[in-house]
This record gives structure tokens, C-alpha cells and sequence, in this order.
């Protein structure tokens, strides 16, 4: 799977498309929502894990982005925040639902998501 992984904390991004890279997921690091944008338009992600709390737009806008432009994308958020549970929260009151799991995140979370995704594709 083509998968974006998009956090402003660069070590975790880096560290995440390691991982992924390992088990054989194209992956690939953006810094910010909006670098994130302009990189989906030549990767085209089959998943996008995103930071929800970010500077500038932030990782729940991203994902309704995401939801709107790229309909089959799956998104998975994580924050490790409790702001980041409240922009879901009222993300879900505008209609908008999206997975959010808790930082810090283990591995195997990540790739059980994506387990997930590849037997619904």
C-alpha cells in the first residue's frame, strides 16, 4: 500500500515510514497538512496517518480534505493531545468520522490498520 504519513515531529514520521518501508508499504514523510496536499497529488495515498494537532492546518482538516478529494484514502489520525480528541469530537458533530488512536503509538496498531484497509479494498 502507498501509505502518507504526515506529523510535524519529524523523527516520528521518519520513523513510522521505516517501519512501514520494512513491511514492504510504500511510504512516505510530510512535515505539515499542507506539504501533505501538494505531495498526495503525485503519491496518491492508499492510507494517510496523520498528527492531529499540527501548526497551520491541523491533521483533522487534512482528513476531511482527504475524504473529500481522495474518497477511497483511508485515514487514520493519532494524537497525543487531548485538544486533538476534542477537534474529533467536533469534527464528528459536522459529520465527519474518522479513526483516532491515542500517541504513543505502537507499531503494530499502525499495521493492523492497514491489515484492515487492504482486506475492505
Amino acid at each position: 500500500m502507498r501509505v502518507l504519513v504526515v506529523d510535524d515531529e519529524k523523527s516520528i514520521a521518519d520513523s513510522l515510514c521505516l517501519i512501514l518501508q520494512a513491511r514492504g508499504h510504500r511510504a512516505r514523510a510530510a512535515y505539515s497538512a499542507e506539504e501533505a496536499i501538494v505531495v498526495s497529488d503525485e503519491f496518491t495515498p492508499d492510507v494517510m496517518i496523520s498528527d492531529v494537532v499540527m501548526p497551520g492546518m491541523n491533521g483533522l482538516d487534512l482528513a476531511i480534505y482527504f475524504s473529500e478529494r481522495y474518497p477511497t484514502c483511508k485515514v487514520l489520525l493519532i494524537s497525543g493531545n487531548a485538544i486533538g480528541f476534542g477537534l474529533v469530537e467536533e469534527s464528528v458533530r459536522r459529520g465527519h468520522y474518522h479513526t483516532i488512536l491515542p500517541k504513543p503509538i505502537h507499531p503494530v496498531q499502525i499495521l493492523q490498520f492497514l491489515t484492515t484497509c487492504a482486506s475492505a479494498a
